[in-house]
């Protein structure tokens, strides 16, 4: 077991392949994209393997695949289907935005990955084509379709944005009405890859349970499952549920069970801090796996306490710029 120096259990491991995507999402880049990282500066598919499997041996149990789009690396399905194989990793889980994936969807589910979380801002074409820059919102609605054909554990992302996309926070809920869905409202986040972004409009998770509240008062609150995120409710009569993701506010670091690597090997303990070490760069200096172990146990050990405090240990002085392409979704 990974244990931190606040007693956290640390068993999961986001894992960003690429720094790519396809679409250019207001609240993730600019519409001109970002300065992608150079290929030689990536993390090869090797080094993603050997830290996929050395790691899991040590105690991350579940990795998620981010981007970036992760569909976007050529090699993704080749290394799904190796990394399936170690039999210490538990559960894989992808992020994606849904335009790349349909005609992969029967091969993962073979190898076992059937637990998604898809981006849908908007389930009008318009706004999503105004959030996203990007004219794809039939793929995603037909790629999320697709998934709960096959069975699939689906969580549909929705970052809440004033004057972006309030008026899809009922209708989005309302899709578990009818399928097995978990609708997860997320607090915009300062990663939106321009410098001195503000939140003086944000929309925190007070305001989206009441919006809620307006149309369906009678909501139950479930119980939220061991590091969970979202505050999850459940309505009489749905299929599916809705959480709400407290990412600004930061009121689910006291339970926080996971680490991040980003596509060039910045290993992260919390999302807002600028990364720990950089482990790509200990395996190209020869770095034996006892080595890579203790790095990571190291940093694992000298955590923040919550992403305030992380944040406020960010050396640089100007505020958060970096695009959340770069960090791992």
């Amino acid at each position: 077991m990974l244990i931190d120096n606040h007693g956290r259990e640390i068993n999961y491991m986001r894992l960003a392949v690429t720094d790519r995507c396809n679409l250019r999402c207001f609240y993730c880049m600019p519409e001109d994209g970002i300065t992608y990282i150079p290929k030689k500066e990536l993390m090869t598919f090797a080094e993603m393997y050997r830290i996929v499997d050395l790691f899991s041996r040590d105690g991350i149990s579940k990795i998620r695949i981010t981007g970036g789009e992760p569909f976007l690396w050529k090699d993704l399905m080749v290394f799904l289907r190796a990394i399936s194989k170690i039999p210490t990793l538990k559960k894989i889980a992808i992020t994606t935005n849904g335009t790349l994936i349909h005609d992969k969807l029967e091969e993962l589910k073979s190898l076992g990955i059937n637990s998604f979380n898809l981006s849908l801002d908007s389930l009008d074409p318009d706004r999503f084509y105004h959030i996203t820059r990007r004219d794809d919102f039939s793929k995603v609605v037909d790629t999320m379709h697709r998934m709960l054909d096959l069975g699939m554990e689906v969580k549909i992302n929705m970052v809440v944005m004033n004057g972006k996309n309030i008026e899809d926070i009922i209708p989005m809920l309302e899709l578990a009405k009818d399928h097995p869905v978990s609708v997860r409202y997320i607090e915009e986040m300062p990663f939106n890859g321009t410098e001195g972004q503000g939140n003086d409009t944000l929309w925190t998770h007070h305001q989206i349970l009441d919006h809620i509240k307006i149309i369906y008062p009678n909501i139950l609150k479930l119980k939220d499952p061991a590091f969970s995120t979202s505050m999850n409710y459940g309505i009489d009569g749905f299929n599916g549920n809705f959480g709400i993701i407290a990412a600004y506010s930061r009121t689910f670091c006291g339970t926080c069970n996971r680490i991040r690597l980003t596509p060039k090997g910045d290993l992260k303990t919390c999302l807002y801090d600028r990364g720990v070490f950089n482990i790509k760069k200990l395996m190209r200096e020869g770095a034996t796996d006892t080595e890579l172990v203790a790095a990571l146990k190291s940093a694992i050990g000298n955590r923040a306490k919550d992403g305030h405090e992380a944040e406020q240990n960010r050396k640089e002085l100007f505020p958060i710029s970096e695009s959340m392409a770069t960090i791992g979704g």
